[in-house]
């Protein structure tokens, strides 16, 4: 007999071509879990219709489940929230759901893939790591801050594109373009002419009077040389700027613009403006640059660069001098050193940008105010003070959960927020004056967490009037991190009106629409997430009734969990902590790394949330293990 007719072509090619498959894999389980998937699943997850674009009928062999076992992630979490099958629907028993919670727990858990990092060897097509990155227009404007004091108005630079898992901070799509460097050197000659303006105003920051003392004019010293007292005066400056010790003749080329500008008859002072404005132009401070080793291979950050990434991670902006100092020591490479400066870095003022970068862009809420604005006619209250106040109030509530060390449930729930005047008067909370922001106590849970916050409300609403749709794919994407699918091709929003339809009311038009199959397996999780925010209005405001009638936040999810209003779903999404506080462990890692995650990356955030869990979701516990892990701190280089 001829063996190999009777191997499976697929087993042969598994063989030899497929990753080795761990020990103790559901292999000998899968015709079991194949025939209860086929049971309970595939009518709604098949080739043609593919709800929630989830086909597993094509799953009808172990090799193909395992080559494509992240999906299994996606499974698991709607079937142990009981959204898959739906209620209603034929459903496991007991002995079955114990097979299937068992295989998928198998199919999920980490390979022991947290000591590698991507690379061509190992993935197919792997672009490789960005090593060299372009500042973005927030890093920029808060390293000009650290530097020199000097505020630089963001509307002065660029916008810059998204990619990866949804930041800025993903170096594919931070080109330099000959539109960024004309702004760039339009804006360091704004902020060099601000150093020394003619008539200071009174809210200068105390760097900028400190910068302004050590470069005002007469600051050369007595039998000191004017080329010599610019190196001694901007060398400290180029060291900051650059997040690292400078090299030898280093600073000769700026010097050069001095000599210049003194050679050609200007004053000193326009000699040091000058040679100032080249640092801030400079690659060397408008890059993140990771030098490259002389051989191809997976090496650690050295210190520098590590600090750099360290800062712009928790502060978006450059390494302060006792993070320069721990550097230029070599001691960056110690666990016990980056715990402590993570800890440090955290409880300083500069961690907001936490809050103030990092989480408004995770939750959307960029174009608050700009491109998403209520219509001004209907809400003529909605201003640009009252947007940044809104923005303003998501930025520092979770700034302040990670400098406070908080738990990360609070993002869900909680009995305070913080608002200044304008907000505290929209909101109805008195007793709060000035433009700055406060911590207040709440007096019951309607609020509380950022769902119920007004710059989350107002971006997922319309111009006009509140969405469920909206709001729904809002909560599911951004803080349960479950991907919705566009809808199908020309299925319309709402069906149009009819005589048959015109008196009924907005949640029975949905209703409708969701009968559809088309759009019931989106709809069916979506709507009753977003109506159970319907006491907001389009600006975030409670109101307990619409036009005389009584508002409706009631809610059932497919899961069969009904809730009415906010305090009631805060408490359901509360039970699916684990699916929010695994989401933000994604974002938070795809902005640190600024790249976009690949398999190897997976095992990172699964360690973050059982950490997490195991410390109460205390904000720095995710912070510690994203700085200390494996990916974080190697990067390969290809030559």
């Amino acid at each position: 007999m001829d063996i190999r007719r009777s191997i499976p072509v697929a087993m042969l090619l598994v063989a030899f071509w497929a990753p080795a498959l761990p020990a103790g894999t559901p292999e000998e389980d899968f015709d079991t879990v194949f025939h209860l998937l086929k049971k309970y699943c595939f009518n709604c997850h098949n080739e043609k219709k593919k709800d929630g674009e989830l086909d597993l009928a094509r799953f009808h062999t172990y090799v193909r489940a395992y080559e494509e076992r992240k999906i299994w992630d996606t499974v698991q979490g709607r079937y142990l929230t009981r959204e898959m099958p739906p209620e209603g629907s034929p459903s496991p028993n007991d002995e079955e759901r114990v097979i299937l919670n068992r295989w998928f727990e198998q199919m999920t858990k980490i390979d022991g893939t947290c000591n590698t990092v991507a690379n061509d060897r190992n993935t197919n097509f792997y672009r490789g790591h960005v090593m060299s990155r372009r500042l973005t227009r927030t890093e920029y404007a808060y390293s000009i801050r650290d530097l020199l004091g000097v505020q630089v108005d963001l509307r002065q630079l660029p916008s810059d594109g998204s990619g990866g898992v949804g930041f800025d901070t993903v170096g594919d799509s931070l080109f330099l373009s000959p539109i960024h460097l004309e702004q760039y050197v339009e804006t360091s000659g704004i902020v060099v002419a601000t150093l020394w303006p003619e008539q200071p105003v009174a809210d200068e920051s105390p760097i900028l009077v400190a910068r302004r003392s050590e470069l005002g004019v007469p600051a050369i010293q007595e039998n000191e040389a004017p080329h010599d007292a610019v190196k001694r005066l901007l060398s400290p400056i180029a060291r900051r700027a650059f997040r690292r010790p400078l090299e030898e003749g280093e600073m000769d080329r700026y010097l050069a613009l001095y000599d210049r500008a003194v050679q050609q008859g200007q004053s000193h002072l326009d000699g040091v403006k000058l040679a100032l404005q080249g640092l801030l132009v400079s690659p060397h401070f408008l890059f993140l640059a990771e030098p490259e080793p002389e051989k191809e291979g997976v090496y650690p950050l050295p210190d520098h660069p590590l600090a750099a990434r360290l800062a712009m991670f928790l502060w978006s902006s450059l390494p302060d001098e006792e993070l320069l100092a721990a550097a230029d020591a070599g001691k960056l490479q110690s666990d016990e050193e980056l715990q402590k400066q993570v800890q440090r870095m955290l409880k300083d003022p500069r961690a907001n940008a936490l809050g103030e970068n990092f989480a408004i862009q995770w939750l959307g809420l960029s174009p608050l105010g700009t491109t998403v604005r209520p219509d001004p006619e209907k809400f003529p209250e909605f201003t640009d003070d009252l947007a940044d106040a809104m923005k303003a109030e998501t930025g520092t509530y979770i700034g302040r959960l990670f400098m406070d060390d908080r738990s990360l449930l609070e993002l869900l729930d909680s009995d305070y927020t913080y608002v200044n005047e304008i907000l505290a008067r929209h909101y109805g909370i008195p007793d709060v004056a000035g433009p700055e922001m406060r911590r207040v106590n709440l007096t019951d849970r309607r609020r509380g967490g950022v769902m119920t916050q007004a710059s989350a409300l107002t971006v997922s609403s319309y111009p006009l009037r509140t969405s469920p749709v909206l709001r729904g794919r809002w909560l599911l994407e951004e803080i349960l991190g479950s991907r919705v699918p566009p809808p199908p091709p020309g299925v319309p929003p709402l069906p149009e009106e009819t005589e048959e339809t015109k008196h009924l009311s907005f949640r029975e038009q949905l209703e409708r629409h969701r009968a559809d199959p088309a759009c019931s397996s989106c709809h069916n999780r979506m709507d009753p997430l977003g109506f159970g925010m319907e006491n907001f209005d389009p600006i975030g405001r409670w109101r307990d009734e619409m036009a005389g009638i009584a508002v409706d936040a009631s809610g059932r999810l497919p899961s069969g969990e009904a809730f009415s209003g906010p305090e009631e779903l805060k408490k359901i999404l509360l039970n699916r902590k684990n699916e929010v506080i695994r989401h933000l462990a994604r974002k938070m890692y795809g902005f640190a790394v600024g790249r976009d995650l690949n398999k190897f990356d997976d095992c990172v955030i699964k360690e973050a949330v059982e950490k997490l869990e195991k410390n109460d979701y205390r904000a720095s516990v995710l912070v510690e293990h994203i700085v200390l892990s494996y990916q974080y701190r190697h990067r390969f280089c290809k030559k």
